[in-house]
C-alpha cells in the first residue's frame, strides 16, 4: 500500500508539472516577461531607448532636446549647404556644437561640404580642409547634399553629378578615414511628375512651396533616371565607402527598386527620414510585401525623421507635431492597427515588426552603420 501510494504521488507530480509547464495559460503567462515578448505595443513608445538618425537642428532653443527625452530619442543632426535653404554650413555647424556640448549623450552631429566655389582650382583643398576641422571639433559623418545633380554647374554650364571625377579626392579622403556617408541624392521619383499626380501629400505640400527643386517644371535638367545612375556609379567607384541614403535612398516609390540597390551595394544602408509615409502607401497596396522587405533588410534600415527647427520655430506646435508623428510611426512597424494618416486618402495596417527588428531599426543599425553613435 505504501510503495502504490508513492507511485501515485509521483504521478500526480508528473502531471501537475505538464500542465503548468506546458498549457497555453502557462505559455501565455510566460510571455508577459517584456524581455521574452517577442513584440512591442503601441504603450512601449516611452520605454524603449531609440535614435533618430536625421534631424536639424538649427537654433539655441532647448524645444529638439526637450521633446527628445520625452520620447526617448537620441539625435542627429545634420549640417547641409544650399542657397536655397539658409543658414549657411558654417552657421549650422555653430549651433550643431553649441547642442553637442551642451548634451554629448543626447545629439551628434554630421558635416557637410559646400559646392559654392566649386569651379575655383582649389576647391578640393579649401573642401578637405573643412572636413578636416569638422573631423576634429566631433564631426561623425558627411552629407553630401541634392544641390550636387540638381543645381550645381561647372564652369561651361554643364550640370555636375556626383560621380563627376572632381569628386573623386574628396570621397577618398572621407572613404579613407572611415567616415560614413549620408547622401541625399535626387529627390523622390513624385518631384518629377505634375503636383495633381503624386502620391504623397507631403511631396505635394513641399514642391509646391519649393519650385526650385520640383524637376517636373524643369525638363532641361537631369532626369531621375540619371540621378540614380550617377549615384550608382559613385558607389560603383568607391566600394569600401560607407554609404547611407538619405530618404530611402530616392528609391522610396518600389521596395523592390530599392532591394536591388541593397543587393548590389554591401556597404549601402537607408535612412527612412521624412519616407514612412511611402512605405505607409505601398503597404496600403500589399503589406506582405512591405514587411518582407524589412524583414529581409532589417540589418540595412535606420529610423529618421528629418524633423527640423529654427529660431523662428513655435515651441509647443513643434513638440506637439512631433511627439504625434513619432507615435504615429511607432505605430506602424510595432502594431498590426488600422491606421490612416494625413499623407494620403485610405487606410493600411500597421507592419507589427518583431521586437528584435524594432530594436534594430530604431537604435542599433544607427550605431552600427554611424559608430560615432555608440557613445551616446
Amino acid at each position: 500500500m505504501k510503495d502504490f501510494t508513492t507511485l501515485q504521488y509521483l504521478c500526480l507530480c508528473t502531471f501537475s508539472f505538464f500542465i503548468q509547464h506546458c498549457s497555453p495559460r502557462a505559455k501565455a503567462s510566460r510571455g508577459k516577461d517584456l524581455s521574452k515578448t517577442e513584440y512591442y505595443t503601441a504603450a512601449d513608445f516611452n520605454t524603449v531607448e531609440k535614435i533618430d538618425a536625421h534631424v536639424h537642428f538649427n537654433t539655441d532653443s532647448m524645444i529638439f532636446i526637450q521633446q527628445a527625452e520625452e520620447d526617448n530619442f537620441r539625435l542627429l543632426t545634420i549640417n547641409l549647404d544650399d542657397v536655397n535653404e539658409p543658414p549657411p554650413m558654417e552657421v549650422q555647424q555653430k549651433f550643431a556644437l553649441q547642442q553637442v556640448r551642451a548634451f554629448p549623450h543626447r545629439i551628434a552631429y554630421a558635416t557637410t561640404f559646400s559646392i559654392r566655389n566649386f569651379n575655383t582650382p582649389d576647391w578640393q583643398q579649401q573642401t578637405i580642409a573643412y572636413l578636416k576641422n569638422s573631423f576634429s571639433s566631433g564631426a561623425i559623418a558627411v552629407k553630401i547634399y541634392k544641390v550636387i545633380g540638381m543645381s550645381l554647374k561647372d564652369k561651361d554650364g554643364k550640370m555636375v553629378m556626383i560621380d563627376d571625377a572632381r569628386f573623386d579626392p574628396v570621397i577618398d579622403f572621407i572613404e579613407q578615414n572611415h567616415i560614413p556617408v549620408l547622401g541625399h541624392l535626387g529627390e523622390p521619383k513624385n518631384c518629377w511628375l505634375p503636383v495633381e499626380k503624386m502620391t504623397i501629400q507631403g511631396d505635394k505640400n513641399y514642391y509646391t512651396r519649393n519650385p526650385a527643386y520640383h524637376m517636373f517644371l524643369h525638363p532641361e535638367l537631369p532626369s531621375y533616371e540619371s540621378q540614380m545612375a550617377a549615384r550608382d556609379h559613385m558607389l560603383e567607384k568607391h566600394p569600401n565607402l560607407k554609404f547611407i541614403g538619405a530618404h530611402l535612398g530616392s528609391l522610396e516609390w518600389d521596395t523592390d527598386e530599392l532591394a536591388r540597390r541593397l543587393d548590389k551595394f554591401p556597404n549601402m544602408a537607408v535612412d527612412m527620414a521624412a519616407r514612412v509615409s511611402h512605405l505607409q502607401w505601398q503597404a496600403a497596396k500589399n503589406r506582405q510585401k512591405v514587411y518582407d522587405f524589412m524583414i529581409k533588410y532589417q540589418d540595412r534600415l535606420i529610423y529618421a525623421t528629418d524633423m527640423g527647427v529654427d529660431n523662428d520655430t513655435n515651441p509647443a506646435a513643434f513638440k506637439n507635431s512631433s511627439h504625434v508623428t513619432r507615435i504615429r510611426e511607432w505605430q506602424f512597424f510595432a502594431t498590426d492597427e488600422e491606421m490612416s494618416g494625413p499623407d494620403f486618402k485610405g487606410s493600411f495596417r500597421g507592419l507589427k515588426l518583431p521586437k528584435s527588428v524594432i530594436d534594430k531599426i530604431y537604435r542599433e543599425n544607427a550605431k552600427k552603420w554611424y559608430p560615432g553613435l555608440r557613445d551616446l
